[in-house]
């Protein structure tokens, strides 16, 4: 459906490049079909570019100032069973894992730059094929995991 904005003809940038001009219109007719909500990331597949350093560091501030919340969400997720999205994902960073743990060839991830370890994930990134495989198969001893998990908090 049309909006009123799609009719009018605004100069938003005047006196740049025609370029940027399209990108910003672009940028605010985006803006106005989600009527103002911004649509998250959902998982690690639809991720394409790789976080900054600012941006590491805003989202570290950001989870320390709701540390509590965060805590007292995996309390509460502990003491159920995972649904089937939740477990698919479970399978699918353990996937991840076992390759970069092959790309990795015994190196520890945490000892790598930032710029290493963007590398390393890249090179994760191009086998997807491999990782649909693996966590389609790992997805059995993700979910025995998780019943294993409530059943000994329950003793």
């Amino acid at each position: 459906m049309l909006n009123f904005k799609d009719f009018t003809v605004v100069d938003y940038k005047p006196g740049t490049d025609q370029q940027i001009k399209y990108v910003t219109q672009k940028r605010k007719r985006g803006a106005s079909d989600t009527s103002g909500v911004v649509e998250e990331v959902q998982s690690e597949d639809q991720l394409d570019e790789v976080l900054s350093i600012q941006q590491r560091m805003k989202k570290k501030a950001d989870l320390r100032r709701n540390k509590a919340k965060v805590k007292l969400g995996a309390r509460k997720a502990q003491r159920r069973l995972a649904n089937k999205d939740v477990l698919a994902r479970r399978a699918r960073r353990r996937a991840r894992m076992v390759i970069l743990k092959k790309i990795l060839r015994g190196k520890d991830k945490s000892d790598l730059s930032y710029g290493a370890r963007g590398a390393y994930e890249r090179m994760v990134n191009r086998r997807k094929a491999a990782l649909k495989v693996l966590s389609r198969k790992l997805l059995p001893k993700v979910r025995a995991a998780d019943r294993a998990k409530l059943q000994s908090s329950e003793k």
